[in-house]
């Protein structure tokens, strides 16, 4: 159980992120969640309205590095620690190189990298004077292959994302510090503009399935770091890593 320890969620207005929230707050931890827009206020009434009354949300940019410090620091304030870290935002545009704007480029860079940075750089200096904590970002199963059509931009923020984490995860170990990432494929969610719920994606991984695998490493005992956690639906044709 997480009874009790404070996670802090980014992107958690709805999809994904949300349920990542329902089921880190179902395992006792308290709440503060991050969204760009004023949805994440309807998303902590949501979670207030199932029984979780310890839940902060807040209206931030993750590129921001003055909102992501005031987040942090407000969490400390209200519950004293921040044990979790849940890299969760992030946005996506597949177009061909040429199709790309540099605005785009800078845009999709500014979310699902400097995002993941600036977010995790906040709490560090918490985490290591607990000398425990745990980062968990949400990639994709594309930090490890290419999209051979429109994938460059988004593919090549997940790759650094890994890239990141990783060496993240040999810096901090020896401050008690895990850090890790799940990495899905095909998910039914709002994710690029889509719609959850499409007869199309029936068969597609669910929102539950990746919060359910942000939690498992969670909730792994101190002594262990999972590095990352690889799934896709049955019918999802990838190259195998």
């Amino acid at each position: 159980m997480l009874k009790g320890q404070v996670a802090i969620i980014t992107g958690a207005s709805r999809g994904i992120g949300k349920e990542i929230a329902l089921q880190l707050a179902e395992k006792g931890a308290h709440l503060s969640i991050i969204g760009s827009s004023e949805d994440i206020h309807n998303t902590k009434e949501d979670l207030q309205d199932q029984g979780f009354d310890q839940v902060l949300s807040f209206t931030a940019d993750v590129s921001d590095e003055n909102e992501m410090d005031h987040v942090v620091e407000a969490t400390k304030t209200a519950y004293g620690k921040v044990d979790i870290l849940v890299n969760n935002a992030g946005i996506g545009a597949f177009k061909s190189i040429e199709d790309v704007t540099v605005e785009e480029w800078r845009r999709t860079y500014d979310v699902n990298v400097q995002g993941v940075f600036l977010a995790t750089k906040a709490v560090l200096p918490i985490m290591k004077s607990q000398k425990f904590g745990t980062i968990i970002t949400v990639a994709s199963d594309v930090s490890r292959y290419t999209i051979p059509e429109g994938g460059a931009l988004y593919t090549s923020t997940k790759y650094a994302v890994q890239g990141f984490m990783g060496s993240l995860a040999q810096e901090v170990r020896k401050d008690g510090i895990r850090a890790g990432t799940v990495n899905p494929g095909m998910v039914d969610t709002y994710f690029a503009n889509g719609t959850q719920g499409d007869p199309e994606k029936k068969d597609w991984l669910k929102v539950h399935d990746i919060a359910e695998a942000v939690v498992y490493m969670a909730l792994a005992p101190k002594h262990m770091v999972i590095d990352e956690m690889h799934m896709h639906p049955l019918i999802q044709d990838y190259p195998r890593m």
